[in-house]
């Protein structure tokens, strides 16, 4: 996701009156008018979904749906991931790749029972629309969900305020799905999230969008939050943001992704290949790459951001810095970029070029804060 810049008036979310209402600061982002903080900040709100319960409007994502008996398999030939065998009510991460093998976009896929649900970034929405209906028209039905908008409760009390809503929620486990009634509206659920926290996203109609943020944000735990703390929660978790720590000219294997390749499309998998790029990260599989995403972690306060380059003891470059800032669980700066391969082992010490100042980093397994996805 990126801010798509001021060619078009902003569009915005249902939400959007909300957000004025709970005193927002307003900014542009993928081209909607997005809540940045509210007025206890981007540090209180972080720390606040890490103690309790955040709840975010992501409603500028976009929703589709693929329906008809053959769209598990005609979104296989797309993306390196199992489709075909994914259990109903199981959502998986997966990749849009190109010829190249470089990735369009990352999304989610859920089987609903009787079409599959995808959630894509908000920056590629159309572009990924227009690359399912460029592939896989007459293949299964394709709809673009615009009426329908997405909240994610986000924090380790976010189970007991959704058992609270939706008492059958306590049964889900990180990425199942369940369909409930939530505030008057019929609402798809997952278990998960981008914060590296428990939690759970609502696909929610639009006309009943608000009425479920007021009654999420009536409970005791659950407090707004905006961008900011979005951007510095996913940081801590380790998780790519799209358009700056991968895109069309990074591969899953340089992104460190492979984990998310599933086995039966892997080289002498059952359904090995057959999707964009498919030859070029198979023979990275086998032969590694040049460069990897690694974490860093800063040896000083100074936080060092997106661009900056890393350079080796001898002053040689050897890398560039995707996502930097602040880590507010940690209490110190964080980030993630590409270093050579060479360059990649855990322990590895470098500098990031910070103002012309080199500033001491070391490759750092990620995430930077433990997981707490529930897995029952």
């Amino acid at each position: 996701m990126s801010d798509t810049g001021n060619a078009a008036p902003a569009a915005r979310t249902p939400l959007y009156q909300l957000h004025l209402e709970l005193g927002a600061k307003m900014v542009p982002f993928a081209g909607y008018e997005m809540p940045l903080q509210y007025p206890n900040g981007i540090l209180k709100e972080h720390n606040h979904t890490r103690s309790q319960a955040g709840l975010f409007d992501v409603s500028h994502m976009g929703q589709l749906r693929l329906s008809g008996a053959g769209a598990a398999a005609a979104l296989e030939s797309l993306v390196p991931v199992d489709i075909v065998d994914l259990p109903a009510n199981q959502q998986r991460y997966a990749l849009f790749t190109n010829q190249q093998g470089g990735i369009l976009d990352d999304l989610m896929v859920a089987n609903a029972g009787d079409h599959l649900f995808l959630v894509v970034n908000a920056a590629c929405k159309q572009q990924d629309a227009a690359h399912l209906r460029e592939h896989l028209s007459g293949l299964c039905q394709i709809e673009e969900l615009s009426d329908r908008s997405l909240l994610a409760l986000q924090g380790p009390a976010a189970a007991a305020v959704m058992a609270r809503i939706a008492p059958d929620s306590a049964r889900m486990v990180f990425m199942q799905t369940a369909k409930f009634t939530l505030a008057g509206s019929d609402c798809f659920v997952s278990r998960s999230g981008y914060t590296g926290e428990d939690g759970f996203e609502i696909s929610v109609p639009n006309a009943g969008a608000e009425a479920l943020a007021r009654l999420l944000l009536a409970q005791p735990e659950v407090a707004p939050i905006g961008l900011g703390a979005r951007d510095s929660l996913r940081l801590e978790a380790g998780l790519c943001l799209y358009g700056h720590d991968m895109d069309g000219s990074t591969t899953p294997v340089e992104a460190s992704l492979g984990w998310a390749l599933s086995k039966v499309r892997r080289p002498g998998g059952a359904r090995a290949g057959g999707y964009p790029g498919a030859e070029v990260i198979a023979r990275q599989l086998e032969q590694g790459v040049d460069r990897k995403r690694v974490g860093l972690l800063l040896k000083d306060r100074m936080p060092a951001r997106e661009g900056a380059g890393l350079v080796d003891a001898d002053g040689k470059q050897v890398g560039k810095i995707t996502s930097g800032g602040f880590g507010p669980t940690l209490g110190g700066p964080v980030a993630m970029g590409y270093v050579d391969s060479a360059h990649a082992q855990i322990g590895k010490l470098l500098q990031a070029m910070v103002r012309g100042k080199g500033v001491p980093v070391e490759v750092v397994k990620m995430p930077f804060t433990p997981a707490r996805y529930f897995r029952g």
